[in-house]
């Protein structure tokens, strides 16, 4: 196949095999690592509710973490429609993800909101991106599980109101936010390094090597809009 018809497949029918193919195999490895993906997004967004200022604030987020649970509820009867135990496709995935949020605990409210709409919109991101290469259902179930569910929207307001009332947490965000990029970059290798299916997808999806490195620069791109938006230093 060319890298011409590789890319066609990807934008018309999705790249994959047969039944049980390498195609078949990465399908479900991303169902299962999205599926972990949003049952720690649902734990974390719990936790941090806590640290909310406001009762506002705090309802909020438990709203926003009850539609994480609702995603990862979705892509597990999906899983289960393939004939696969979700258990057992998240599994591969819960030590890269885990290393990553151990790695990457936040220590306050705003540290909590910016690891959320950095890190992990870099990882949605990535994930959207692998997904347009998936077929349909797949394809538009997880795009649909990765829409923002309102958390940018609150997170960029609550942070800029931050630093309007003290500037020097700025400096100190940014900061936090680079890191958490580095660590989610790290992550997402990890993850496509011991899966070889989605590897496989995600060569297959863009082309060549040169079609990967312009998703990465997407990717960053993407990134530097976020930043920018909560008033961060890139």
């Amino acid at each position: 196949m060319s890298s011409a018809n590789a890319v066609d497949d990807g934008v018309d029918g999705g790249v994959g095999g047969g039944a049980g193919g390498a195609g078949d195999r990465a399908v479900v490895d991303l169902l299962g690592v999205l599926a972990y993906a949003e049952l720690t997004a649902f734990d974390r967004l719990a936790e941090d509710a806590r640290l909310a200022p406001t009762l506002a604030g705090r309802a909020a987020l438990a709203r926003m973490a009850a539609a994480e649970i609702g995603h990862h509820q979705r892509l597990c009867d999906r899983l289960a429609e393939l004939g696969h135990d979700p258990a057992a496709a998240m599994a591969p995935f819960t030590a890269p993800l885990d290393a990553f949020h151990d790695g990457t605990r936040a220590g306050t409210w705003l540290e909590g909101l910016v690891k959320a709409y950095v890190g992990d919109g870099l990882a949605r991101d990535f994930h959207r991106e692998v997904a347009a290469f998936l077929p349909e259902p797949d394809r538009g179930l997880v795009l649909e599980v990765l829409a923002d569910t309102g958390y940018a929207d609150f997170a960029v307001r609550e942070v800029r109101a931050a630093i309007a009332e003290d500037r020097r947490l700025s400096g100190r965000l940014a900061l936090w936010a680079r890191r958490l990029v580095g660590e989610a970059l790290t992550q997402s290798q990890a993850v496509i390094a011991e899966r070889d299916d989605l590897a496989e997808l995600l060569i297959t999806g863009t082309g060549d090597l040169n079609g990967v490195a312009d998703l990465l620069q997407r990717l960053m791109d993407a990134h530097g809009e976020r930043m920018r938006a909560l008033g961060l230093n890139g």
